[in-house]
């Protein structure tokens, strides 16, 4: 394996960042027309065409959508059947909802000082749809990541759509308050999500990370109903003053390079020697791993160590990279924290492992990849309920914003606004 070293101080340094950095959603013509013709034929045919595609791509052979459900019981079975791994999720969900509710927005109102009523009422979705992979790996977190938020917003019914979900995965659903578990993957399962069939409802929005047609999918449906993010594969920049241990930081850079080949993992450090030595303990511990091919591809097509002059500097190498984690493994972490401007979540200090947030530690880790940290946010309670605005005027408040609105229309060419406003103006 060839690790890419990379400093600052060499000519045209900036435009290797950029070139590494880049990561374009799947844009593939082919992936673009197959999952087109997927949600055409969901819209079109439902259940029969949903049907066809579950045996032909996740190679089931129910006979019916209804058979592809899988019932309360069984999930309560799931969770009895796993009595450590339940008590480890339920001590996640915990805490996960605990931070969550700290996000709960309430609605508001004023009135002002001609009696006008205005405020801001805030609902839950009614609806939604989360989407859990069910390929290369179980993902019982994201259920749990995606679930209770929405679940503390007040969302009235989840409808989880999972390819083959193994037993972790219900037992997380059934501790997270998910109210049907629909065994379905692919575009097929985000088409009926978004637009309904016999046997699944239509949802108001769809969450949850997928493969590149899952995430084309949700592209293609967006407006339709709303979507969480464009995810992009997972991403980790560490920024090391040269003092944590070495070993530590390089199974902090296998931790996001194992999910998939596209992952990306990033040191930046102005010690060339910790670097040297992170680079050792990379080769020497990524024998013992399980996922030892995913992580070679991964730090060979998008991993980096990064030389800098001093901290100052790696701390904005991390700003422009606006990274989905960031860990700052440094002395006085609080020091350097008001340096960073975007990441999608900040891990301070040397003991604050990114994995501890992936699955316990209550933040969630539904993150903003690919840079979009720079306007994006985690996933959040706040992503499970919609404002909408009160207005309510006074007698007082129509004759002295009328006039106000009147003249605006007419400068605008409305004139029936500014009627609208003039006849309750009481005047002729």
């Amino acid at each position: 394996m060839k690790l890419r070293r990379l400093s600052t101080r060499s000519r045209g340094f900036g435009a290797k960042l950029a070139a590494l950095t880049r990561y374009e959603a799947a844009q593939d013509a082919g992936v673009q027309r197959t999952v087109r013709a997927i949600i055409a034929g969901v819209r079109a045919r439902g259940d029969r065409a949903l049907l066809e595609y579950a045996r032909r791509l996740d190679r089931v052979k129910a006979r019916s959508v209804r058979e592809l459900e899988i019932g309360r019981d069984k999930l309560d079975a799931a969770l009895k059947s796993l009595p450590a791994e339940a008590d480890a999720l339920r001590q996640a969900g915990d805490r996960i909802r605990k931070f969550h509710q700290r996000q709960l927005q309430q609605s508001w109102e004023y009135f002002d000082e001609d009696g006008n009523r205005l405020g801001q009422r805030v609902a839950p979705l009614e609806r939604v749809g989360i989407y859990v992979p069910g390929g290369k790996a179980a993902y019982p977190s994201t259920v749990l990541m995606n679930a209770i938020p929405a679940k503390v917003a007040g969302v009235r019914e989840i409808v989880m759509a999972s390819p083959n979900p193994n037993p972790l995965v219900l037992a997380a659903a059934a501790l997270a308050g998910v109210d049907r578990v629909i065994a379905i993957g692919g575009a097929q399962a985000v088409a009926a999500l978004a637009y309904g069939t016999k046997s699944i409802p239509r949802v108001d929005k769809i969450v949850g990370p997928g493969n590149v047609y899952v995430a084309e999918a949700k592209r293609q449906v967006f407006g339709e109903v709303g979507i969480d993010m464009l995810a992009g594969p997972s991403e980790i920049l560490v920024v090391s003053d040269g003092r944590t241990p070495a070993d530590w930081v390089a199974m902090d850079l296998f931790s996001q390079a194992e999910h998939d080949e596209l992952a990306q993992a990033i040191l930046v450090s102005p010690d060339a020697a910790h670097l040297d030595a992170v680079e050792r303990c990379i080769r020497s511990l990524l024998d013992r791993l399980p996922r030892r091919k995913v992580i070679e591809a991964s730090l060979s097509a998008r991993g980096a160590l990064i030389h800098t002059r001093d901290l100052d500097e790696a701390c904005e190498i991390a700003n422009r990279v606006a990274p989905e984690h960031l860990e700052l493994s440094v002395e006085d972490a609080e020091r350097w924290l008001p340096k960073l401007r975007h990441a999608g979540a900040i891990f301070l200090g040397r003991w604050s492992s990114e994995a501890i947030g992936d699955y316990c530690a209550g933040p969630n880790h539904v993150l903003p990849t690919g840079g979009t940290a720079r306007f994006s946010s985690p996933l959040g309670v706040y992503d499970f309920q919609k404002r909408s605005s009160v207005i309510g005027v006074s007698p007082a408040g129509a004759r002295r914003l009328g006039r106000l609105a009147a003249t605006l229309a007419r400068g605008e060419g409305l004139t029936a606004h500014a009627r609208s406003a003039e006849l309750r103006l009481g005047e002729d």
